[in-house]
């Protein structure tokens, strides 16, 4: 697995409160109790305030990762406490979306993480895992029952215009509940510092925007992304994906890096940018379609977005002082005619499987030293 860079926000300059530094030997904490009490997390982290220990907090939605964990580590080497949500918000899905079919293992989960939290004890950091919270839904929306239509009823928490951009323009509700849920979690973990995965980019910004908009006492630290050895990013869907399509679904990244080449190259109209991720996707789509149903993958490009770095705003021409961020959506179909004893996935290749990624154009600036100091290390 590798990660991809960071992206360099303009919140993230508050300092991280209390962070936690190193100390010599090894600990046998090892072990994390499971919460589904509101009111008994928040008792576990008036104690933490009260002993002056800081607490990080991941929000998950299960079928933990690589990508999840990764956000877990960071997490444990800069607080005292981490505490992890799973739970699944029913007010992200749209109403035709896959909310009956997203992956729960939460007993799974349970095990990778105590499997982490002894690995973790192991190292030289003070910081552990401390709480798992696993609410219910009656509990996360105690008014009305959580609502999936636009136009439905409930507290939600909006922000505009960041969610209605690319990922919004086709999942209207999505980035409402997203910001929903995460206000209620801030709200009752209260944590100095939030872990989010640079993959789901526009999150990111809206949880940023959210967390400034809001005046929330937390920090929001963005995690590189973790990625298979072939370049696909890693998500919780991809269980869907099974072999046939896992193959094909490498087209997102491809597209990125081809346009990303075309930058480092000295091509900053969109036009020309575009047209490299273009030559990319028509390649593969007609690879997959010269093939009989029984052999090929299909899918559907979404969209590919070429954005400012601060507002994700559409862009003509990439400011080579700037930068800009690279994303794209992609939409892997049914699989046509699975055949006897293929590895189809999750859900024997009838799920469709959205995936998303994003690469950042680096500032030419940013290229150079970056080139300089692998020049520089070369043997």
């Amino acid at each position: 697995m590798a990660t991809t860079p960071g992206l360099i926000r303009k919140y993230n300059t508050k300092p991280l409160q209390n962070a936690v530094r190193k100390v010599g030997g090894p600990t046998t904490r090892a072990l994390f109790h499971v919460y589904n009490s509101i009111s008994d997390l928040q008792k576990a982290r008036r104690n933490a305030l009260l002993a002056g220990e800081s607490v990080g907090f991941v929000p998950t939605m299960g079928a933990l990762h690589q990508g999840h964990l990764a956000l877990i580590r960071q997490a444990v080497q800069e607080n005292h406490h981490v505490y992890v949500s799973i739970y699944v918000n029913p007010t992200q899905f749209g109403v035709n979306e896959d909310l009956s079919s997203y992956p729960r293992t939460l007993e799974v989960d349970l095990e990778k993480l105590r499997t982490l939290s002894t690995n973790l004890s192991k190292a030289d950091f003070r910081g552990q895992i401390t709480a798992v919270f696993t609410p219910s839904t009656r509990d996360m929306y105690p008014g009305l029952g959580p609502s999936s239509e636009i136009d439905g009823p409930g507290s939600f928490v909006t922000i505009t215009p960041l969610s209605s951009m690319l990922e919004g323009a086709t999942r209207p509700v999505f980035f409402r509940g997203v910001a929903t849920v995460c206000m209620k979690l801030f709200n009752i973990v209260q944590p100095d510092a939030v872990y989010f995965g640079q993959k789901d980019v526009q999150q990111t910004y809206v949880i940023e925007r959210m967390v400034q908009d809001f005046h929330l006492d937390t920090l929001v630290r963005v995690v590189p992304t973790v990625r298979e050895i072939d370049g696909l990013a890693m998500s919780s869907r991809n269980v869907y994906l099974g072999e046939r399509r896992r193959k094909v679904a490498t087209i997102l990244v491809r597209t990125l890096r081809a346009v990303r080449t075309a930058f480092i190259n000295g091509q900053t109209e969109r036009d020309h940018l575009m047209a490299a991720a273009q030559r990319v996707i028509s390649g593969e789509l007609d690879r997959q379609r010269a093939l009989p149903p029984r052999a090929r993958a299909m899918f559907e490009v979404d969209y590919i977005s070429l954005a400012d770095p601060l507002s994700l705003e559409e862009l003509d021409k990439v400011d080579s002082k700037r930068g800009a961020v690279l994303s794209g959506a992609i939409k892997m179909l049914p699989i046509e005619e699975p055949q006897a004893g293929e590895n189809t996935g999750t859900g024997d290749g009838r799920t469709p499987v959205r995936l998303i990624d994003n690469l950042r154009l680096e500032a030419v600036a940013s290229i150079l030293l970056n080139s300089l100091r692998r020049t520089r290390t070369a043997p």
